[in-house]
């Protein structure tokens, strides 16, 4: 019986020996030192679009054990030079954080086949690039059941930065949320021309909040002069890109906000593992990648109750935010009832927006 014993010890040893190896096996490729370079449009601690980019790289780097070479504040006529350093330093795998690089990028790709790129709100993909984005329109959708329960003056501003469908998407979501529980609410957009122009930011809340009841604010740029402006004003604001709650406590309510760790570790040990693919990925909410951030104590009673509920149907997969019917601006029926717009018109086509904008000159 003894030896028994013993014999079914030794193959439950072995067994999850097995099992350990096997999983040694599937990451130990990360185990090297494989070198990632992040090429971005803005500041690494920009706390906002750059910064959710780098912090999520530190995190997978940790993970993963990965060395990880930043360059940020990268013009798109130094796109190329900043690409070229990066791989003379050994990076394998590069990650782009900006649409304006897109002209760009696929001939640095193109000359270098080994190295794999993902291009972030990129549009063009190849055999080593490939492109990536969050339906961050879903957590938008959820900000605007927030502003639109917590306004008490139906006048809500939204401080964007160029009107193109990425840009759209989240003016409309924002809306439709905001409506879908206050019908009578509507949503003042004015635009910077600019992501990261903190000067352009404040000239055009400035001149969206003049002459206005605006008493809940939100934004599309990665500048974050408008949140600094709606503290000092004591209008209530929602952020973007990363949660920004212990800069303005007076004000802040959510934010709409990145966790890109949550696609760059799976996507990143794929190209660890020889798995790469040159596909678009669009990451939905129930992925994690895209998310609320918690509500502050600032929210009014009863809200929380309210966006707990939509976010539930947005993981179930069972509910998404441009389900008809849905009617633009000017009256005209876009999406009929029971049906849904496609991914191609929300990546690449929405050039209209939905009842209840209101585009202003300033």
């Amino acid at each position: 019986m003894k030896r028994v014993l013993i014999i079914a010890a030794l193959i439950i040893a072995a067994i999850i020996a097995g099992i350990i190896n096997i999983s040694a096996a599937d990451t130990e490729v990360a185990n090297d030192m494989t070198s990632v370079g992040l090429i971005l449009n803005g500041s690494k601690d920009d706390r906002s679009w750059s910064q959710s980019h780098f912090t999520a790289m530190e995190r997978t780097a940790a993970e993963l054990g990965l060395n990880t070479v930043c360059r940020d504040n990268v013009a798109v006529s130094d796109f190329a030079a900043a690409a070229e350093e990066l791989i003379e330093q050994g990076c394998e795998i590069i990650i782009v954080n900006s649409l304006s690089y897109a002209d760009v990028i696929l001939p640095v790709a193109e000359k270098h086949p080994d190295i794999y790129f993902f291009h972030a709100a990129g549009t063009t993909q190849g055999r080593n690039l490939a492109t990536y984005f969050g339906r961050i329109y879903q957590a938008r959708f959820l900000c605007g059941i927030v502003a639109g329960l917590q306004t008490k003056t139906n006048e809500i501003g939204y401080v964007a930065a160029f009107p193109y469908s990425e840009v759209n998407r989240g003016i409309n979501a924002f809306t439709l949320g905001v409506r879908t529980v206050n019908p009578d609410a509507k949503v003042y957009v004015t635009w910077t021309e600019s992501w990261v122009d903190d000067a352009a930011a404040t000239q055009a809340t400035e001149e969206l909040l003049k002459g206005r009841n605006i008493d809940v604010l939100t934004l599309h740029t990665d500048s974050n002069a408008p949140l600094d402006i709606a503290e000092k004003n004591g209008v209530m604001s929602i952020g973007y890109n990363t949660d920004n709650s212990e800069h303005y406590p007076d004000t802040y309510l959510t934010a709409a906000v990145w966790n890109w760790d949550d696609f760059y570790t799976p996507y990143i040990l794929k190209c660890l593992q020889g798995k790469f693919e040159g596909e678009h990925y669009w990451q939905s909410y129930d992925t994690g990648t895209v998310s609320l951030a918690p509500l502050t104590e600032n929210v009014d009673e009863g809200i929380a109750e309210v966006v707990e509920q939509y976010s539930q149907k947005l993981q179930s997969g069972a509910f998404d935010v441009f389900y008809g019917p849905i009617t633009d601006n000017n009256g005209m029926l876009r999406v009929a009832q029971d049906e849904n717009m496609t991914d191609s018109i929300l990546l690449n086509s929405f050039d209209w927006y939905v009842e209840g904008v209101v585009i202003t000159d300033g």
